[in-house]
């Protein structure tokens, strides 16, 4: 049964690395489409039904994109689609939660002094969240509030920031920001799978029956790509921050995030603007940085006001937890725990240049070391990945006490 630990291991590297590749794809050509429509040049000589044209210079060779505002007068030979990086992306991230949230829901996904969720209950709340968000966003776009593209963005935005504060008061920090990202990419793959790739296919099908296509399928599609732009930056901030305790599992973490999804805007609002040959707005950087220094502040404001780490109540242990804790193995493998691990992994890190607990995983306590049982298995048993350097000179022995720990006790 051991085993299992090790193999669902390289499945999350795996998903992680296809979810990585594929949101390259994705956002690359996002942003590539983005700005080349933004930078088409309207010029006397176009042909008819020609919106624009840029002319471009990539690997060695000139290329001339010409953009039709509807469509052509007939169907071309051959048509390139692009949605299959927005599909991928979105199930390679899904596989991605359910590896790492829906099976560790215990770990991660849940968080008892936040709310004690069986993993059950919280795994449906996770998905009727992503369900929910997208049908309530899709209503709003269609609404008459969706004629004006910048009103809708603010309402988006106050539905992003009380999303924010939602998940905060469910999941762990972690899971929080995470779901975030997902809640946001779900609206984003969905706008593709949905609205902008449908509309696509019924110009083609008018230009196929020889009937003009009706311009309002183009002018839909485009108000769902550009907020698709302004929303990219801060998914990739929440897909990140499960590395950064300071973003997640702050007091104010749900503030951090109404920032994050500000600074895409002022991000984007400079590439956009300079793309579309309207300027360069530089005061754009000077707002991000200063939307970016709040967000450093707000990560320690308990400490500043108070002088205190916050603290919670200690939850009791799950049944796993107990198993991990009870085994014969235990009172060995916690000593070189705390011998060498505990110095970095506490809520007052005494290790010279840590200052915060290193992705905000404690293990001080028995409860602490039980539950990020496999995690202590896979990083300082089975690999040598912790501590970083072996800079506590963790020796083989010791690493044999933690193996045999975690597999006697996953195999009673």
């Amino acid at each position: 049964m051991y085993e299992y630990a090790v193999a669902w291991e390289w499945l999350s590297f795996a998903a992680r690395w296809f979810h990585v590749i594929t949101g390259i794809a994705w956002i690359g050509s996002s942003f590539y489409f983005i700005a080349l429509d933004l930078g088409l040049v309207k010029r006397p000589h176009l042909p008819a039904g020609v919106h624009g044209e840029e002319w471009q210079v990539h690997g060695g060779g000139f290329y001339h994109v010409q953009k039709y505002l509807v469509a052509p007068a007939e169907m071309p030979e051959h048509l390139t689609w692009f949605k299959y990086e927005s599909y991928f992306t979105w199930l390679s991230g899904f596989l991605m939660l359910c590896i790492v949230y829906y099976g560790g829901a215990d770990l991660f996904l849940i968080d008892r002094t936040v709310m004690d969720l069986a993993p059950w209950q919280a795994i449906v709340i996770s998905l009727a969240s992503l369900a929910v968000g997208w049908i309530i966003y899709d209503q709003l776009c269609k609404s008459p509030i969706g004629k004006n593209t910048w009103g809708l963005m603010a309402v988006l935005y106050v539905a992003l920031v009380a999303m924010a504060w939602g998940y905060t008061q469910v999941f762990s920090g972690r899971a929080a920001f995470l779901h975030l990202g997902a809640f946001t990419a779900t609206i984003m793959s969905a706008n593709v799978f949905f609205i902008i790739i449908p509309n696509q296919k019924v110009v083609v099908a008018d230009l196929i029956a020889g009937r003009t296509p009706d311009p309002k399928y183009g002018v839909i599609a485009k108000q769902r790509s550009l907020h698709n732009n302004y929303l990219t930056l801060p998914v990739i901030f929440f897909m990140l921050s499960n590395h950064y305790p300071l973003a997640f599992a702050t007091a104010f973490n749900w503030v951090i995030a109404a920032l994050v999804f500000l600074m895409g805007v002022t991000i984007r609002h400079w590439f956009n603007t300079t793309h579309a040959r309207k300027g360069k707005p530089t005061w754009t950087w000077l707002v991000t940085v200063i939307l970016f220094i709040a967000i450093i502040w707000l990560s320690t404001v308990p400490k500043v006001l108070t002088g205190e780490t916050e603290t919670s109540m200690t939850p009791p242990m799950t049944s796993m937890e107990q198993r991990f804790a009870s085994n014969a193995h235990f009172g060995a493998a916690r000593d070189v725990v705390q011998a060498r691990c505990s110095m970095c992994h506490a809520a007052e890190p005494v290790w010279e240049g840590i200052n915060f607990t290193p992705k905000s995983v404690k293990l001080e306590t028995d409860r602490e070391i039980a539950a990020h049982a496999r995690e202590i298995y896979i990083q300082a048993g089975r690999s040598h990945a912790m501590p970083p350097g072996n800079v506590t000179d963790i020796s083989p022995e010791e690493r044999k006490l933690i193996t045999a720990w975690y597999e006697s006790a996953i195999s009673e």
